[in-house]
């Protein structure tokens, strides 16, 4: 089922998300709606606050950008109470947007490599690096179960010069391509 994905001004995007319980109902049937929704959006990554869920939770698609980034050919999976253990001291800017902020992209400067914590849709835990652009993907889907959007990242002239554009999405009189749920 295609899930309306909550756009900039919706509280559940603002707000700490609360750990999935491993005897949480139908886990497996919401990770299939999520994965859903992400293909008709046409993105790369959807966590739970961006469908109105405040959940530790969120998945990636990153396989659609193998060609240029041969770390996400098999980025494909969902990430269950995640955790960034260790962050490389080494960064890179590049410009991200975000399904909750349509018709915005702006650099963001992130650690190249994370080691990360996180259980599987079977609640399986596992520990591993990224690195890359899967690293990237992977940050930008944290940040949302921990209240932030990429925005909060960007410098504060930056965030000056698009405040328009982001009043525009809390104002409700923004459009997007795929089904959403905005402020009235």
């Amino acid at each position: 089922m295609i899930l309306p994905i909550y756009l900039l001004g919706q509280p559940v995007l603002r707000k700490e998300a609360e750990e999935v319980p491993a005897d949480f109902p139908e886990i497996k049937t919401l990770i299939a709606d999520m994965f859903e929704t992400l293909t008709q959006a046409d993105g790369c990554g959807l966590a739970a606050p961006q469908i109105g869920k405040s959940l530790r939770m969120f998945i990636v698609d990153g396989t659609c950008l193998a060609d240029d980034y041969p770390e996400c050919a098999n980025f494909k999976q969902a990430f269950i109470n995640p955790e960034i253990l260790e962050e490389s001291e080494e960064t890179i800017s590049y410009s991200e947007g975000c399904l909750s902020l349509p018709g915005i992209s702006e650099n963001v400067v992130r650690p190249v490599k994370i080691k990360i914590h996180y259980l599987d849709e079977n609640f399986c835990e596992h520990e591993e690096w990224l690195d890359g652009f899967a690293s990237r993907i992977f940050q930008h889907e944290y940040d949302h179960i921990e209240g932030h959007v990429f925005t909060d990242r960007v410098s504060p002239i930056r965030r000056q010069l698009i405040s328009g554009k982001l009043q525009s999405i809390v104002k409700g009189k923004t459009t997007a391509r795929y089904k959403c749920k905005r402020n009235a």
